[in-house]
């Protein structure tokens, strides 16, 4: 009876904790979003059906044109990615996030790469780049994955919206299709496993960008003229 009755008790509580594990990890996959934003179309849905999908937002106290310079200088050897360098660095990526904005990192054109790691990292010879789809400045800058030159069919959006002179919202979605297969099977595999890496490293992103956009602008600004964000 007791073993029966520790039995119970262990269910319920590994039941407990894994119903918390999907209500969390539902809720950060589209952190910051409104359920409209969510549901709503970007620019990048156009360029596959998606069989997964997530949206995460957040509002920054500059204008989307003192964002958007710090967007097109994404990259491994360009402005880095905003996010937790050190933690990137332990699989010998070399990612320096800049703290500025570099003239010379503020050009891409179709078909760009945008690099994720350099090459020889982590036993890819070439490294890893993601592909520019849509650069429209200071809206949109859409980022691409496919076959043959990757494992994964996806985008990678990040979109600007004003909300009024001093105020925007920035959104980043990623959406992705599982290609047939074993090789499709297997991708889709390590996108669940890293899902949640994903999500911390998405957030902490979009936080150094809110970041380093509002440091600047405050910067530009009469001090009667900054204001701290509600």
């Amino acid at each position: 009876m007791a073993g029966s009755r520790g039995t119970w008790v262990a269910g319920t509580v590994l039941a407990a904790a894994v119903a918390g594990a999907v209500t969390t990890r539902a809720r950060l996959r589209n952190w910051g979003a409104t359920p409209e934003e969510v549901a709503g179309p970007l620019p990048g849905d156009e360029y596959l059906t998606a069989d997964s999908s997530s949206t995460r937002a957040i509002a920054v106290t500059a204008p989307s044109s003192d964002v958007w310079p710090w967007l097109v200088q994404l990259g491994q050897d360009r402005g880095g990615w905003y996010s937790y360098d050190w933690l990137e660095d332990l699989f010998g990526l070399d990612i320096h996030s800049a703290d500025e904005v570099h003239p010379e990192w503020q050009h891409l054109t179709v078909g760009s790469p945008v690099r994720a790691t350099p090459p020889g990292a982590m036993g890819m010879p070439d490294g890893y780049a993601f592909r520019v789809a849509l650069v429209d400045p200071p809206h949109a800058l859409v980022l691409r994955q496919r076959p043959p030159e990757h494992p994964w069919n996806a985008t990678w959006a990040f979109v600007l919206a004003d909300d009024g002179p001093d105020r925007c919202w920035l959104l980043v979605r990623s959406r992705s299709t599982r290609s047939p297969g074993l090789a499709g099977r297997l991708s889709w595999l390590v996108g669940e496993l890293m899902d949640p890496v994903t999500l911390l490293m998405t957030r902490r992103m979009l936080l150094g960008i809110r970041e380093r956009a509002e440091r600047a602008h405050a910067r530009g600004l009469p001090s009667s003229m900054t204001r701290r964000r509600v």
